[in-house]
């Protein structure tokens, strides 16, 4: 089968299309945005506890505050606290896969105990704002990769339910622990079980640098900020189907183009030269005649 990616990029959105064949199987649209999407972390400030909620309102930039529950706190905020603290001017850095573990939260804790007015703290959002809502956090931090979820302040490593064989489980596992710093755990997805060893490895080694990218950016900041942002729909798309099938990326934006060309590097440089800009003067999806066949 002969898979291609054709991308489409103009001032308010991104249309993707999935050809086999030649034949158009899925058609993606993204609204080109700058806003606050599902997955970026933020360094946010307090701005007010609400006992009676047992949650807060955290200042990330938006125009509405973000809403954080103490069960969204995440298991291991103590230790996250550490990490934030350690960050600010003039501290000693702390790092993840150095550190001693903090004991991990209570369920039935009490959010005033952990938060307090003007503290920053590093958070996730999880889903975005709504109507006269602003977005809804989590400071459970978590990664995702092509094969695997990286969750920092743990030492476990799970793997999909949908991975059924035992030998495979043990593969992944053995894999997995064999890169894995210190204090850094991983949730191993389905799509794991027909990568190559190396690809998982280079996986993890991936989102390790985007968790370093994050606490470097941290460094430099001053809440609100976003430390970095979930990636494209775009690079979800080829993280999540790109293999051996696909005989060419196009892409008819330059900036677009270098962006997919960079991802696609970092999870399968063998692939790189499939990443092409396209410069022709008829439209992209006529060219290709995608755009009938919408």
């Amino acid at each position: 089968m002969n898979r291609e990616l054709i991308i489409n990029v103009n001032p308010t959105e991104v249309s993707i299309a999935l050809c086999e064949n030649k034949v158009l199987v899925e058609l993606n649209k993204e609204q080109c945005q700058t806003g606050f999407s599902v997955g970026d972390i933020y360094l946010g400030r307090v701005r007010k506890i609400m006992p009676g909620l047992n949650a807060a309102f955290v200042n990330i930039g938006h125009e509405k505050d973000a809403f954080i529950h103490y069960l969204d706190l995440g298991a291991n905020f103590s230790s996250l606290r550490r990490i934030v603290e350690s960050h600010a001017p003039g501290k000693r850095t702390l790092h993840v896969d150095s550190m001693k573990l903090e004991p991990q939260l209570e369920k039935e804790g009490r959010i005033g105990d952990h938060l307090q007015v003007g503290q920053t703290v590093m958070v996730q959002i999880s889903k975005e704002a709504i109507s006269t809502k602003g977005p809804r956090l989590t400071a459970d931090i978590s990664l995702a990769g092509r094969n695997v979820v990286l969750v920092p302040f743990t030492n476990k490593v799970f793997v999909s339910t949908k991975i059924r064989s035992n030998t495979a489980k043990k593969r992944l596992r053995k894999v997995a622990q064999e890169v894995l710093p210190q204090n850094f755990g991983v949730i191993i997805r389905t799509a794991a079980a027909e990568a190559e060893d190396i690809d998982i490895m280079q996986d993890i080694l991936s989102l390790v640098e985007r968790w370093n990218t994050a606490l470097a950016a941290m460094r430099k900041s001053e809440a609100p900020a976003r430390l970095i942002s979930e990636m494209s729909r775009v690079n979800t798309i080829i993280r999540d189907s790109l293999n051996d099938t696909f005989s060419q990326i196009t892409v008819d934006d330059e900036t677009m183009y270098k962006e997919i060309k960079s991802y696609v590097r970092a999870i399968k440089p063998d692939m790189e030269q499939l990443v092409k800009l396209y410069k022709g003067k008829v439209p992209i999806f006529d060219n290709f005649d995608v755009a009938k066949q919408i």
